[in-house]
């Protein structure tokens, strides 16, 4: 049955016909589309356009719906274009012409715009919860790490710079999840607004109080323009550019830890359950897990660059390109849902090696430690670098390592160094001159680690 059809002389072609349905994806719209229906029957009664007992048959018949749908009876198999037509179809099977007069005043443009809000609201909450679970993780490893002082070599260019607390690293994905939670809030409430009553694109002829029936289903507001109510897709993009941005997030994870597990690193070993086998080389343990992340971010960031492109030159109003949307907002939805639980028990349950990364720290990690010893005696912070430079340099001709350097070379590089030079060649005091806000000092994380826990908590 399709929701149209009068003006027309004969039947679609079948091959157009299943080109253009939606129903093998927007059955997912089910439950909110029975939702916006049964607010939609109360407002037709409340503006006096049905009766109070007609507003009653649509409601029983809609409430048996929702029920079929959360039972999983209702046939989605049936053939119809979309969820819409579906819903209407078995509402007339179970109420009879009565039926008819839900589509009073309302268009599947409107209707499809509000049931795909509802969605993605709930959707939001659904993929905060899971960000949360991931930050949790890093927060319990970071806390353990903490306990046991573990240092790691940090990197920039991917060369090793300074000694860092693993603590302080976990929590350095903890932030970029933090501003992820706090997008999806925001959308969420850019999200919140009604479309309902705006029609197929002039607004709806009947007397409907749409500020009422838009706080009814748990929308802020009404949209304040029916044409640009029934286009809008912002919220789609948006919601996809945060999962995008997201999978960026997760990918940069994954792939420190895929280094960081290879024998070379040998930094972590993740645990049996989260990792694969070779089909040829019975040796191997690979992070498939982790490698998927990292490739499922690219899909991410392709699903927000093919709905861009899918908008950038619709027309006013709503065009059936916009039926786009949906496949991309569910895949990556369902995408974020896998991903995030995974990574979170992936990193629960990973062993640290810190003896291995304690044996990949490099004396000359600690020249700028040097330069801030020289700083402390007067000299300027640029002639500092240089002369600590020399001494990198230095002990590389001499094929020493930095704090085995000979005095007396010390001495040549600058007369202001003095025997408590060596002092500048401890990783933990290093370190610890680094407690500011924000610092890998053991206080700084300490702190920093409270702060995420209070985030955690106040969630």
């Amino acid at each position: 049955m399709t929701l149209w059809g009068g003006r027309f002389t004969e039947n679609q072609n079948q091959l157009a016909a299943e080109f253009n349905n939606s129903l093998p994806f927007d059955w997912r719209l089910a439950a909110v589309d029975v939702r916006g229906s049964i607010a939609w029957a109360l407002a037709l009664a409340r503006a006096n356009v049905i009766t109070a007992l007609e507003a009653e048959q649509l409601v029983a018949g809609l409430n048996t719906i929702q029920d079929e749908i959360e039972s999983g009876q209702l046939d989605f198999n049936t053939g119809e274009e979309d969820i819409h037509s579906l819903v209407e179809r078995r509402l007339g099977e179970l109420v009879g012409a009565v039926a008819g007069k839900l589509r009073t005043g309302r268009s599947r443009n409107d209707q499809v715009a509000t049931d795909f809000r509802l969605w993605l609201m709930d959707t939001l909450e659904q993929v905060d919860a899971a960000a949360q679970g991931l930050q949790a993780a890093l927060i319990k490893r970071a806390e353990l790490d903490l306990e046991w002082s573990v240092m790691l070599p940090g990197y920039t260019h991917f060369q090793r710079a300074q000694p860092i607390l693993l603590s302080h690293w976990w929590l350095s994905h903890f932030w970029p999840l933090q501003r992820d939670r706090q997008r999806l809030r925001q959308l969420r409430d850019r999200t919140a607004v009604s479309p309902l009553g705006a029609g197929a694109l002039a607004g709806t002829a009947f007397p409907i109080d749409r500020e009422a029936l838009a706080h009814e289903l748990g929308f802020n507001s009404a949209t304040p323009n029916s044409l640009d109510a029934v286009s809008d897709r912002d919220f789609a993009a948006e919601f996809l550019f945060v999962a995008a941005l997201i999978g960026v997030h997760l990918s940069k994870l994954s792939e420190a830890l895929i280094l960081y597990s290879t024998r070379e690193f040998g930094f972590i070993e993740l645990a049996d359950a989260f990792s694969t086998g070779s089909s040829l080389m019975p040796q191997k343990k690979n992070p498939d897990p982790l490698e998927l992340t990292r490739g499922k971010a690219g899909t991410l960031i392709g699903h927000l660059t093919g709905l861009l492109a899918t908008l950038k030159a619709l027309p006013s109003a709503y065009d059936k390109d916009l039926q786009e949307d949906k496949p991309v907002v569910f895949d990556a939805a369902d995408t974020l849902r896998r991903m995030l639980p995974v990574m979170a028990g992936a990193i629960n349950t990973l062993t640290v090696r810190g003896d291995r990364m304690a044996a990949a720290l490099d004396a000359a990690m600690l020249a700028t430690d040097l330069a801030d010893y020289l700083v402390k005696r007067g000299v300027p912070f640029r002639e500092a670098h240089g002369l600590a430079g020399q001494a990198v340099r230095k002990a590389i001709e001499l094929g020493v390592s930095l704090d085995r350097l000979p005095f007396y070379e010390w001495k040549a590089i600058s007369p202001l160094i003095e025997e408590d030079v060596s002092s500048v060649f401890d990783f933990a005091a290093s370190i610890e001159r680094r407690n500011v806000i924000g610092g890998t000092g053991r206080a700084a994380v300490k702190q920093q680690l409270e702060e995420a826990k209070n985030v955690i908590r106040s969630a």
